[in-house]
């Protein structure tokens, strides 16, 4: 059956790295939204290794077949099957989570979406929530890798948003404290933010 699921050689690169950090950072969280499920894998191990919380998947409605495809094969008593949630397009019920988590999304979207989930982020989330972001991310304007740089320049050519600048992401977000910058494998990030 694993044959047929969805798979990225990327998410099974990172799960681990992420992994050790998401244990620490929504250890006292009890619901957790992962914001953007891509295939799926990142959502089955998560949710196996925190038993404690309830980990909620959403995704663009094309990707569900694939999100659901790796529950299937292996549930978990404390995931849910995808919201639908296009940014821009669907209500981001933020106000209902303690935990957001999402993976490279923010250089996909287009600025104004990216700008619109984290002005929703600031305002919403609960008091003491924690949001995880992984991806690539430029800070003060400056590349971490001439990789990225290359990516970056591609993501645009090809319609995506691009990089956002961990600045950027700051002054759209006021209400957000970035707790922590963790320096992840291949030149990502992930930020660790908490809501004042």
């Amino acid at each position: 059956m694993t044959d047929e699921l969805p798979f990225s050689q990327a998410c099974e690169n990172n799960k681990g790295p992420i992994s050790a950090i998401l244990e620490v950072a929504l250890s006292q969280c009890k619901r957790v939204l992962e914001v953007g499920s891509g295939t799926g894998q990142h959502a089955v191990h998560f949710a196996l290794l925190l038993p404690h919380l309830i980990w909620q998947t959403s995704e663009q409605p094309q990707y569900h077949e694939g999100v659901l495809k790796w529950i299937a094969a292996y549930p978990s008593e404390n995931l849910l099957p995808p919201l639908n949630l296009t940014v821009g397009k669907d209500r981001l019920p933020f106000s209902e989570y303690d935990g957001v988590y999402s993976a490279n999304t923010a250089h996909i979207m287009q600025k104004a979406e990216i700008k619109m989930m984290m002005q929703s982020l600031s305002e919403s989330l609960p008091q003491g929530a924690v949001f995880c972001q992984y991806g690539p991310f430029t800070d003060n304007g400056a590349f971490n890798s001439e990789s990225n740089r290359e990516f970056h320049q591609h993501l645009i050519a090809s319609g995506y948003g691009g990089y956002r600048d961990i600045q950027e992401l700051q002054a759209w977000a006021p209400a957000l404290t970035l707790e922590k910058i963790h320096e992840m494998p291949a030149n990502n990030l992930l930020l660790q933010w908490v809501k004042n």
